[in-house]
């Protein structure tokens, strides 16, 4: 359709500026006076208030904390009142909304401003925050500076041994909650000031068949420069302690960190399982532990949380140091001098999902001579061609799929069983970025990025993509293969030389619709060890067998394992 022309004395076609103001007729007797007046009216007229942005103000008095705070603070707003809005951030759905802001030496009695300009999880500025009545609340998680042995000076938060949950660790300072009306249009400013500080933590007592260690890693305080701490929960035989001369065998458990009993076990008094509980069926586990007929073992879970994450994945890396090192050169040799443990590969086997499952797998794949055999569940990525969806080698973008045009469809991160998509990539690195900068967040691909990577520049892990945009920094993807974080691109450049070492003692189990796509990788690690002679063992839940899926009880586990270590102990 062809645009008509306004006709050539309307108003839009003259000059800019005065001219429209002027463009009146002049009176006869006055010439321009009417054009002045009106100028003169047009500005005398008030100019609209602009509204007041949307801000928090965050400070803390000197009583709450000994000098300067460095960290992050978070302002939460919920519409529940209970539990506290800081204790319902974080989740992957996102119903409560969060703030979080980089503090650095901010002073007793002085404001953190929290504006438009911070970003949040699920929505993206305060500015997109519904008007309505909220409960609001404060909290800083703290940061401890670390002078590596690497040369870096870093801020980071400090385990208190609560596994890098910055919502109860001790010392992380929160204010009272208030009630308020927040309308983002009309604009405001709250106040919040820090007045409580989170307890420490309670670990458990010691029971007749629990024991707890703690020890200080002279190879992980000598990195980090402060000092650090591993540890271990282990779940004593029947008949330990009235069999003075036997030896026995271990089962070591990887999975995030916890106080929790091995296998959830409790003998009844409710002092075993700890702060969290157990898997399902604990309590038959329990009673078969128990029992006169079952195999007689340790079981033993380590703790090794990390400035970045709850557990260090039990390896060494640039961004956590010596970890695998501490484990294995420390903590194992403590336990084998203060219990009767069997101090022999065929006696050391290891299970574990998840976390656990890549830990359990990568353990026996970089230790062959060390351990007899994993049990792994669903394992986190161990084919970086399949990091969840993302082929890190090829893809350019982390959060679309590629091969696409216009209808770019969004990769997803989780799932439900049914193959309902629970939250996107985009979307779960939104949230890592409002749970902390410079890949502090404590989440899962931060936490991968401060195993498999490299360091940056400034210190902080390098990240593998840009948690904004999704594009994949390829160099620290060649890194993380070239460093033998990738299992099967480690197992196929090693087979020659370490294969045999791996024959019989590898068996793998996850669910067909893992919620988090895990299910990928361990296909293509089954098709190249079926070109091999691994007698490597595949199991897969079918149908719609989501994350945390396993075959067979624990109390059939561990008859499992037994059966292997009769197998392959010495005779005499």
């Amino acid at each position: 359709m062809k645009k008509m022309r306004p006709p050539a004395s309307a108003a839009w076609d003259r000059p800019h500026g005065l001219s429209l103001a002027l463009s009146f007729p002049r009176s006869p007797r006055r010439p321009g006076l009417l054009a002045c007046l009106s100028l003169a009216g047009l500005l005398l007229l008030p100019i609209p208030a602009q509204p007041a942005e949307p801000r928090f103000e965050v400070s803390f008095a000197a009583p709450a904390h000994d000098g300067p705070l460095t960290g992050r603070i978070f302002v939460a707003m919920a519409k529940a009142e209970s539990p506290d809005p800081v204790q319902q951030i974080g989740s992957y759905t996102g119903k409560t909304p969060f703030f979080g802001v980089d503090v650095d030496q901010l002073a007793p009695g002085r404001a953190a401003i929290v504006d438009g300009r911070a970003l949040g999880y699920p929505a993206n500025s305060l500015k997109d925050i519904p008007a309505g009545d909220y409960y609001v609340q404060a909290l800083v998680n703290v940061y401890t500076q670390f002078h590596r042995a690497d040369g870096h000076t870093i801020w980071a938060h400090m385990d208190q041994w609560e596994g890098q949950h910055f919502t109860r660790s001790p010392g992380n300072l929160y204010s009272a909650v208030q009630k308020v009306h927040l309308d983002p249009a009309a604009g405001y400013d709250v106040k919040l000031e820090l007045t409580k500080a989170l307890p420490p933590v309670e670990v458990p007592p010691d029971t007749a068949w629990v024991k707890r260690v703690k020890i200080q890693s002279p190879l992980l305080t000598k990195f980090w420069g402060h000092p650090m701490y591993i540890g271990a929960t282990v779940l004593l035989p029947k008949g330990y302690n009235e069999h003075p001369a036997e030896h026995y065998p271990v089962i070591y458990i990887q999975g995030h960190f916890g106080l929790n009993a091995p296998f959830g076990f409790s003998d009844g008094t409710g002092a075993g399982a700890g702060r969290a509980g157990g898997r399902a069926g604990s309590a038959e586990f329990s009673q078969a532990w128990m029992s006169d007929i079952f195999p007689r073992m340790f079981a033993v879970t380590f703790q090794h949380p990390t400035p970045y994450f709850d557990d260090s994945y039990a390896v060494n890396s640039a961004n956590n140091g010596p970890c695998g090192d501490a484990l294995l050169q420390e903590l194992v040799p403590y336990l084998e001098e203060h219990f009767r443990m069997i101090r022999a590969p065929y006696a050391r086997v290891l299970t574990g999902g998840s976390t656990g499952g890549w830990e359990s797998l990568a353990l026996e794949v970089l230790h062959p001579d060390f351990f007899g055999g994993t049990w792994t569940m669903y394992p986190d990525p161990i084919d970086f061609r399949r990091y969840q969806l993302v082929d890190i080698y090829s893809d350019d973008n982390a959060f679309v799929a590629p091969g696409y045009e216009y209808m770019v469809p969004e990769r997803p991160m989780m799932r439900t069983p049914e193959g309902q998509v629970v939250q996107t990539m985009r979307q779960m690195s939104q949230l890592e970025e409002v749970m902390g900068s410079h890949g502090r967040s404590a989440q899962q691909f931060e936490a991968w990025e401060a195993v498999y990577g490299p360091v940056g520049e400034d210190g902080y892990p390098r990240p593998l993509f840009d948690k904004r945009t999704g594009k994949i920094d390829r160099s620290v993807a060649n890194y993380m293969r070239e460093h033998g974080y990738d299992l099967a691109a480690y197992m196929k450049a090693n087979w020659a030389k370490l294969g045999s070492g791996w024959k019989g003692k590898l068996h793998l189990y996850v669910g067909d619709m893992d919620n988090y796509y895990l299910n990928l990788a361990v296909y293509l690690l089954e098709d190249y060890l079926k070109t091999t002679d691994s007698d490597a063992t595949f199991e897969y839940g079918r149908p719609k067998k989501g994350h945390g899926w396993q075959p067979m009880t624990n109390a059939e586990l561990v008859k499992m394992m037994a059966d292997q270590i009769r197998s392959n102990a010495p005779s005499h």
